[in-house]
This record gives C-alpha cells, structure tokens and sequence, in this order.
C-alpha cells in the first residue's frame, strides 16, 4: 500500500518497521479530538482564501461523517496508516475524493499531533477535578456523619493523641483540594495552542493561528513554532498532578486497609467493594483500596519515563516523542477509574465508633494533656514532661490507664495534681480541648466542614 507520504521512497517500508514504529493501536484515542482540530484548521483555510469555499464545505462534511462512523463503531483503523491522522485523512481521502488531500494545507503532523494532545489533556484535566469533587463530596458526607467520632490520631504508627474521626477525613479533602488546585493551574500551560507552527519552523501559507485558536477555544498561540511543536511540559504537568493525586489516594487506601482488618477494626468496608477468598470462606479482602495502593507506582512510572524520553531530546520534534501517549492514556484510565471507586466506597463504608472510642479510652495518648495540666499550675514544660514520662511507665509497669490512677498515686509525681485532672483526661475533653485553628476540637472541625462545604459550592456556582 502506498504511503501518504512516500513520493521519495524507493522501497515499501519494511512489514517489522511498519509495526514497530506506528501508533494507531493507542493514538486512536485521539480521533475526536484530531477531527476537532481539522474543522477549526480548514475553517480558518477557507476564511483566509487558501481553500475554495466548495472545498472546505466537502472536507468539514467528511469529517462529521468520519465523527460518525467512528463513534458508531464501524471504522477499523489500519497500521499501514500509521497513526490516527493518517487514518483520518486516507478515510477523508476516500469519502471524498483528492479534496480530502488539500486538509494538510499549511499544518504538520508534529503541529498536528501535539494540538491533538492539548485537546485531550484540556479534556481530561477537567474531568480530573469534577472526579476529584466527588471524592470530596463523599468524604465530607461521611466527616458530617462522625462528628462525635473519636479515634486515635497517630504518628509513627504510634497512637499519639485523641481526635475526631470527621478532623482525620477532612485531612484528605484539603489533600484532594490542592491536587484540584495543581490541576487547574495547569490549564494555564495546556491552554497553549500549537496548531499553525507546521514541521518546525511555519509556514509559507498566510493563515490566521489567531483565528484557529479561537476555533478551539485556545488561550494563546505559541509564539515560537520550534517550541510549539517539541513541548511536552503540559503532558508531564499532568503526570506530576496525577502522580501526587495518586500519592493522595495510596494514604487513604492504605489506612482503609488498615482499619478495615481484624487488628483494628475501626471501619467496615461495603460488600460491593470486596471480594472473598477461594479457599477461606470467612475472608473480607479490601481488593479495592488495595489496587488503588498499588496502581500508584504505574502512574508514578509513567512520570519518570516520560521525563527520561524528553530529557535528551534535542530540538524540535523526534519519534521518540510518541512515547508521551500511551503513559498518559494509562493514567488517565488509571486514576478516572480510582476516583470512581472511591467516592462509593468512602460513602457506604460503615463507620465501628464504638471501637475507636475503646481505643482512645484504653491507652496513654492523653498523656500531653497532663503536661499541659501542669504547665497550667506553673511547672515548666521541660519538667512536666518529665513527670508525665514517669506516670507512664508506671501506669505501664502496674498495668494502669491515666485514668485509672488514684489521686494518691498523682501525688506521688507532684503536688499540682487535683482532682480536677480526671476532667481533663476524658477523650472527650481532650479533643475539645484542642480548639486552635486547624485544630481537632469541635468547633474548629465545624468550621472546616463549613469552609469545605463553601469551597465545593463555588465550584459549582
């Protein structure tokens, strides 16, 4: 089969090098949005007087029948074609005749493939940030839900100090708001269009890129056609993004996992999000937050890889470049199918209140309260932690809780203490008493679910 490009070539391509090298097996992906930017690309040549007006109007009416046929299933794409572009025009070429031929008029596939991927990662960065708020929706569903929710907070791994189940959930929302932040800054960068910058260098033809980008809905033309046609900042954006979305999405999948096993047994996980075990008919596997954990290093991977492709790749387009494709169709099927578990597994988890109430009243994580007690009475920090170290070893040693130990045996630390301490170390009132801003107290994880609730409504405004 002749090649679309082949008038200098004196042998057909070899069958291996035809396989290896084209790309139309994943860049088809792309067909909607390399037919999008062959409307607007042809309108402008019609309007600038490059093309006849007949000729525009056949070439935009093939296209919308190629549009057609495409999401009605009937196209079968071909590797001789190489590439979705290819493809399209040899299918134009067919439909219409040799006018389908004039449609690369003034453009490059290297302006034309990367305005094909502004399209795409334009599209699914704002896909990203609804999928985002709908993991916010459901978080803040649940947080609403576990006000009087008290579990232990943790450091290390360690049960440090008391605070509200809703306070640690909304630690994820503030996670996922700056990822939607990163991802809409990022549209600053994508919103370049490229189109018009030809192989590398222009074109010969007057076109209009001002006009073609208003076709599109473009922000800015690239003003240097070698940049124009060699960058993939924007692609590589995205993956950051992604990569610190999906970084987001492994902590909280770990520590589903976690509390959904028999050693803590803080939350319970919705059957539809389970799977059981083929010779232990008693297992509940947390399957999902499990692979959302270990996709991480597939789109942390499709960062780097991208990354070591670009980095020593001189100027301006080379094959090599093609390898920016199929990472990020990988992410992005990757996290879109994360962030759609997770929004219904978060809202029908079951929440086991009674079980983290046990924990927060079965251990010493209210010892920094007694420091502060002391501190109160006028004993210096440095020292009061001192005193505390000693009534936790031993409570430890006589296998006692803080709130276990007589008065007499506070006495035995220092005289400060009152009976008024007991107050203090109730689980309750150490949370509450955390009241500063950002704080765990009530009133300050009241005002964080006002302030999330505000964030999502302007969203939607």
């Amino acid at each position: 089969m002749s090649k679309l490009w082949g008038g200098r070539f004196t042998k057909e391509t070899n069958k291996l090098v035809e396989e290896y090298t084209a790309s139309i097996q994943f860049d088809q992906k792309l067909a909607f949005e390399d037919i999008e930017g062959s409307l607007a690309h042809v309108q402008m040549l019609g309007e600038c007087g490059i093309l006849p007006a007949e000729d525009v109007k056949l070439i935009q009416t093939g296209l919308h029948k190629i549009a057609d046929r495409i999401r009605s299933g009937e196209v079968q794409f071909s590797i001789e074609n190489e590439d979705i572009h290819m493809n399209i025009e040899k299918m134009l070429i067919d439909e219409i005749g040799p006018a389908g031929g004039k449609l690369h008029t003034g453009r490059s596939r290297n302006d034309q493939v990367a305005t094909d991927m502004h399209l795409y990662v334009r599209k699914k960065t704002k896909d990203m940030i609804a999928n985002i708020t709908g993991v916010q929706e459901s978080l803040i569903h649940q947080a609403k839900a576990n006000m009087e929710t008290y579990m232990p907070g943790y450091t290390h791994l360690q049960r440090a100090q008391p605070i509200l189940f809703a306070h640690h959930l909304l630690a994820y929302f503030w996670m996922l708001e700056r990822d939607k932040e990163r991802f809409s800054d990022s549209l600053k960068r994508t919103d370049w269009l490229p189109l018009g910058a030809g192989a590398l260098a222009g074109t010969t033809f007057p076109i209009n890129r001002e006009r073609t980008c208003e076709l599109l809905g473009f922000g800015k033309i690239y003003p240097n056609s070698l940049d124009a046609v060699s960058d993939r900042d924007f692609v590589l954006e995205f993956l950051a993004d992604a990569s610190i979305l999906m970084a987001h999405i492994s902590r909280l999948s770990e520590e589903m996992v976690l509390w959904s096993s028999q050693e803590f047994q803080f939350i319970e996980l919705d059957d539809s999000f389970c799977t059981g075990s083929s010779i232990m008919p008693q297992k509940k596997n947390p399957d999902v937050p499990e692979l959302l954990r270990g996709k991480t290093g597939r789109v942390f991977g499709h960062l780097i890889g991208l990354l070591t492709v670009i980095k020593g790749l001189p100027l301006a387009y080379n094959k090599d470049m093609q390898e920016d494709k199929e990472g990020i169709f990988d992410t992005v099927e990757t996290l879109e199918g994360a962030l759609q578990l997770l929004a219904p597994m978060i809202q029908t988890m079951k929440v086991k209140k009674e079980n983290m109430f046990k924990t927060v009243s079965n251990d010493y994580s209210n010892a920094t309260d007694i420091a502060d007690y002391l501190v109160r009475k006028g004993l210096p920090f440095r020292d009061a932690h001192a005193v505390i170290g000693q009534i936790v070893l031993y409570g430890i040693q006589h296998r006692k809780y803080l709130l276990d130990l007589s008065m007499e045996e506070y006495h035995r630390f220092s005289p400060l203490f009152d009976k008024d301490i007991y107050k203090v170390l109730e689980p309750k009132q150490v949370v509450e008493a955390r009241n500063s801003a950002g704080g765990t107290g009530h009133e300050q994880v009241a005002l964080q679910l006002e302030m999330a609730e505000a964030v999502l409504k302007k969203m939607h405004a």
